[in-house]
This record gives C-alpha cells, sequence and structure tokens, in this order.
C-alpha cells in the first residue's frame, strides 16, 4: 500500500464527515434572495454597490443570499471578481444568514473543483444547477449530484431550470439524490402545480423544497414549499419575507392579497430575460449601472414601466417592513 493511502483515507472520511455535520445542522427556508451583480457604468465590479445590495437584504429581513447565480451573471464573471463578491457576502452578512455560492457548471469535475473553491472562501452550501447545455440523462445527473455531495466540501441544494439548462431533473431522480446527507434541498423554478406536488412529498428535516418561481411562489407556499429563490427580492427584501412569512404559516388570504400587490413588479421582471429588468430598477435605485455583454440594458421601450416599477417599491417596503417591526 502506498506511503500515506491510510493517513488520507482517514483525512477524506473526516472532511466528509464534517460537511455531513454541517449539512445537518443547515435548513435553507423563507425568503432568499438569488442577488444580481452590480456592475459600474464602465462595467468593473462595483463592490461598494455590492455591499449596499447586501445591507439592503438584511435590512428587509432576507433569511439567506445566493452569490452568483444565474440573475448574478456567473458567467460573466472572471474567478477573482466571483471570488471578490464571494468574500465580500461572507464577510458581511455571514454568520447572520447563511451564504450560498452558485457553482453548477456543464462538467461535473469542474463543478466539484469550483464548489471546494467557494468552500474555502466561507460560503455555506453551494447551490448546484443542472449541467447547462450538454443534456445529461437522469443517470448522468444522479452520478453528477451525488459526486458533488461526495467530494465539494459543502452542502448541495439542487436546482433545476430547464428553461435556461435543456434539461430537466425529473422528482423520481430527486427522491433518489434526497436522502444523501450533504444534498439539502431543492430550488424547483418549473411553475407547474403538479411539479411542485411531486417534490413536497420528498421534504424533510434534512431537506427541503423551495420555488424558484416569484409568479406562482405563493402558490407552492400554501401547498407547502420551505420558502422561495428569488429575484424580484433583490429590490422587495421586506415585501417578500412577508409574503414568505405569510404563506409559510397558512395565512391565505393575506399571502394572496399581498401576492397581488406584488404582482406588477414581478411580471415585470420577465418582460425581458433575467437579470435585464431586475438590474433596471437596481439602476433606478441606485445600484448599479449595466449589464455585461452579450446582455444588454432594458429596451426603451419599457423604460417608462420601469420607472413606474421603481416609483411603487418604496411604499410598499415601508408597508411590508412595519408588518415586521
Amino acid at each position: 500500500m502506498p506511503a500515506g493511502t491510510i493517513g488520507g483515507r482517514r483525512s477524506r472520511r473526516a472532511h466528509r464527515a464534517a460537511v455531513q455535520r454541517k449539512a445537518s445542522s443547515l435548513r435553507i427556508t423563507g425568503s432568499i434572495t438569488a442577488l444580481a451583480t452590480p456592475f459600474t457604468a464602465e462595467g468593473a465590479l462595483d463592490l461598494d454597490a455590492w455591499r449596499r445590495l447586501l445591507q439592503r437584504q438584511l435590512d428587509g429581513g432576507t433569511q439567506a443570499v445566493v452569490v452568483a447565480g444565474s440573475t448574478g451573471e456567473a458567467a460573466a464573471l472572471a474567478d477573482d471578481e466571483y471570488d471578490a463578491l464571494l468574500r465580500a457576502a461572507v464577510e458581511q452578512v455571514g454568520k447572520r444568514i447563511p451564504v450560498l455560492a452558485g457553482t453548477g457548471l456543464s462538467n461535473t469535475a469542474k463543478t466539484v473543483a469550483l464548489t471546494r473553491r467557494v468552500a474555502a472562501l466561507g460560503a455555506d452550501a453551494a447551490l448546484v444547477v443542472t449541467p447547462p447545455y450538454v443534456r445529461p440523462t437522469q443517470a448522468g445527473l444522479l452520478a453528477h449530484y451525488r459526486a458533488v455531495a461526495d467530494d465539494g466540501a459543502l452542502p448541495v441544494v439542487l436546482y433545476n431550470v430547464p428553461g435556461r439548462t435543456g434539461c430537466d431533473l425529473l422528482p423520481e431522480t430527486v427522491a433518489r439524490l434526497a436522502p444523501h446527507p450533504r444534498i439539502v434541498g431543492i430550488k424547483e423554478a418549473r411553475n407547474e402545480p403538479a411539479r411542485m406536488d411531486a417534490l413536497l412529498p420528498l421534504r424533510n428535516d434534512g431537506f427541503t423544497v423551495l420555488s424558484g418561481d416569484d409568479p406562482t411562489a405563493c402558490r407552492a407556499m400554501l401547498a407547502g414549499a420551505d420558502g422561495l429563490v428569488s429575484v424580484a427580492s433583490n429590490v422587495l427584501p421586506a415585501a417578500f419575507r412577508r409574503l414568505c412569512d405569510l404563506a409559510r404559516a397558512g395565512h391565505a388570504p393575506d399571502a394572496r392579497a399581498l401576492d397581488a400587490r406584488l404582482q406588477e413588479p414581478v411580471d415585470f421582471m420577465g418582460v425581458e430575460p433575467n437579470p435585464i429588468p431586475v438590474k433596471a430598477i437596481l439602476q433606478r435605485l441606485g445600484i448599479g449601472a449595466g449589464l455585461r455583454l452579450p446582455l444588454t440594458p432594458l429596451s426603451s421601450e419599457h423604460a417608462a414601466r420601469a420607472d413606474r416599477v421603481a416609483a411603487s417599491i418604496a411604499a410598499l417596503e415601508d408597508t411590508c417592513a412595519a408588518h415586521a417591526a
């Protein structure tokens, strides 16, 4: 037996045990924001705006954040920019709310390597989207997620968004992954009631089911989902915290009433591909100034609507924050 093999195995076992302990104590629920990444007008990373966005989330009652997901334009970030965003988030909000990092890539080994990198930077969990573009089979997805959970050094939240990735993580595959001690939940962005109904029976103390679709999140949480990973909560953190609290507590009339008030800003987030609309609102709120190609700024035809949505946010946020006070 080669020298060091036994010690190496013991080290790997100890490391996996430590990750498992972390996973067993981590429960990601409630109002979770998939953060946009602010840039300057010249296209550079705007860390000052990033810190103000993080503070806005804390002040609004957001219960976890996602750094460098699809809303965060992860594919447009250099490695040092990704690391700077995550370090700043861990420094500012870590220990108060969980910090998730988007680590899903098209290749398993690269996903494992990125997940290990963000673990070293202090992330609490990895949000791992299904491998984009390559369209793996369900057997491939099963092997992929098990490898990331086994070797990625962080608890894993599965992320299914077929409209962006080209593959669909089916409920029967999720059912085989959910018992893994280091897989702690799923963000499901399909909006059909039947999909959520198929996933909700998998919920337990070690596995949460989260909506990844703002327009149908109220319905999903009233049916039993554990929370929402939201785009619109970048600009409406207090309102989405209030919505999650009401819906998760089963206060259906109040939750639906607030959901109706949120319809206009939520609908606006879909007028062009994410994150174009949310970044247009953030810019109007003084946070960030643009996107990176191939994403382009909001079309002029939607500018007046963006102005109306931005103007309506303060009153709605104040009302919802007053309920939390």
